[in-house]
């Protein structure tokens, strides 16, 4: 049977009722800045329109995917709470689908056994190199009609490869990038399953949008070359295609390709570092999206605003003092309890005592000065951490003799204090200045080297108070 040539030449606009978008990430890695931003436009996409958004996890490489990726990318999407409608599903699950496929691909004649070795495409390719062409396959198994094909060679196990249309333009209506077109005589005909009967990469794809009814596919346009064959064979299936749009790559702050060097890590290692989920999806939704001016905005602002028609076609550059910016404004307006819930952990990491102080006071103390979680940690460890005096060094050079009378002279009237507050503290404190007419510095430097071993901390009103009477007494004693 000859290759079928008639294929459909106008693309199904998808209805945006029954929207249903897909992240369909390879687990051959961790979850890094790219994927994460593909994810939440698809699920931003999903949401906005009240449809479905689907996990698919590709997981064909049976070399490089491993448990530990999948994982990793399933922490991420829950770390930043896009939990999907539906899914994951899971392509090796789909095996007997594919080959189901295949099976009727080749039947219908739009698909063919192939028996050239790799070598020998390849030196097919190298010829029509050579010739001034595009290096391709050139066609020597596809069934045409009076052709007569080469003998089966014995013992050869044949790949499958698609028919696609010689002739014509495969183009579509990008979400992002406007109009894109192939010429069709530029596509040679794809592999779609290996000599072993496993099918290819862009073959799955088609089957898994085409099965879960896709309708719109939003993608980083490294895949702008896949899809015209995805295409092709959508059509001679007689499936309906969905919307594509294909997003900009990010790049670092300098200017070229996001790496592990301008921090390309997995979305996980934020995670550690101290950012909040909803912080990393506002700073993410910013990298090639935009609502007019605005720049913070919550989770249900980003779903009701977000639109692809608002997706930029130029390159994001990735900031990370704009992140830590942006993560620092989430931290001010998170009420102090969450804060304490989320920092307590580290602290407990580094060694502290998360009970030994009131830890939401701590953090209202800490939040408006921090811009990560891992420096509120820190932070906290001033109330947390086992006591430790300040350095013989330290102690000489502030706790001089007229230093250590003024100290006694504030233990003494500090202890008689009604109220352990801040408000009564700095009155104290303010009172003591005025006594012996001083410099804030003569009295508060003193007073933090000999209560926290340490010569700068936040007010020190503050940090007494949160310190309590009997600590501050003590350390004064």
């Amino acid at each position: 049977m000859s290759c079928v040539t008639a294929y459909l030449s106008i693309m199904t606009t998808a209805n945006t009722s029954v929207v249903r978008t897909r992240f369909a990430p390879s687990p051959t890695g961790y979850l890094h800045l790219g994927g994460a931003r593909t994810a939440l436009f698809s699920w931003a996409f999903a949401r906005h329109y009240g449809g479905t958004f689907i996990l698919r996890i590709e997981d064909t490489d049976l070399e490089r995917s491993t448990p530990e990726a999948v994982q990793a990318i399933l922490d991420g999407m829950a770390w930043l709470d896009m939990a999907p409608d539906e899914g994951p599903y899971y392509q090796m699950q789909r095996m007997d689908r594919y080959r189901d496929v295949i099976a009727s691909m080749l039947s219908q004649g739009t698909a063919y056994h192939c028996y050239s070795t790799p070598d020998e495409v390849q030196a097919m390719r190298e010829r029509a190199r050579a010739a001034g062409q595009k290096p391709r396959y050139d066609g020597t198994w596809r069934p045409m009609p009076n052709k007569v094909l080469p003998p089966i060679p014995a013992g050869r196990q044949p790949v499958v490869r698609f028919c696609s249309p010689l002739e014509g333009v495969t183009a579509w209506d990008d979400l992002i990038k406007g109009p894109i077109s192939f010429d069709n005589s530029e596509l040679d005909d794809l592999v779609i399953a290996r000599p072993d009967g496993t099918p290819t990469y862009n073959f799955c794809v088609v089957v898994d949008d085409w099965d879960m009814h896709i309708t719109h596919v939003i993608r980083g346009d490294d895949h702008v070359n896949n899809t015209p064959r995805q295409i092709t064979i959508l059509r001679a299936l007689g499936a309906t295609l969905p919307r594509y749009g294909h997003v900009p790559m990010i790049l670092g702050p300098d200017g070229d390709k996001l790496s592990k060097r301008h921090g390309a890590v997995s979305i996980m290692d934020y995670d550690d570092a101290g950012y909040l989920p909803e912080a990393m999806i506002n700073y993410l939704a910013r990298l090639g999206w935009s609502h007019g001016n605005d720049e913070l905005f919550s989770r249900a602002e980003l779903i009701e605003w977000f639109d692809p028609q608002h997706l930029s076609k130029s390159a994001a550059q990735w900031d990370p003092k704009k992140l830590n910016w942006v993560n620092a404004h989430y931290i001010k307006q998170s009420a102090n309890e969450d804060l304490a819930a989320r920092v307590a952990p580290r602290i407990m990491a580094r060694g502290g005592n998360s009970d030994a102080v009131d830890l939401p006071a701590v953090m209202g103390l800490l939040k408006d000065r921090s811009e990560t979680l891992e420096q509120l940690a820190d932070g906290a460890m001033l109330f947390c951490a086992p006591y430790q005096a300040a350095s013989a060094e330290l102690q000489a050079e502030v706790l001089t003799t007229d230093a250590r009378v003024l100290l006694a002279e504030f233990a003494a009237r500090a202890a008689e204090l009604a109220d352990w507050s801040q408000d009564t503290l700095d009155t104290l404190i303010k009172a003591m200045l005025q006594d012996h007419g001083i410099k804030m510095h003569r009295l508060a430097i003193p007073l933090r080297v000999a209560v926290t071993g340490v010569k700068h901390t936040p007010s020190i009103g503050a940090v007494l108070e949160l310190l309590g009477r009997e600590t501050v007494l003590s350390r004064l004693g």
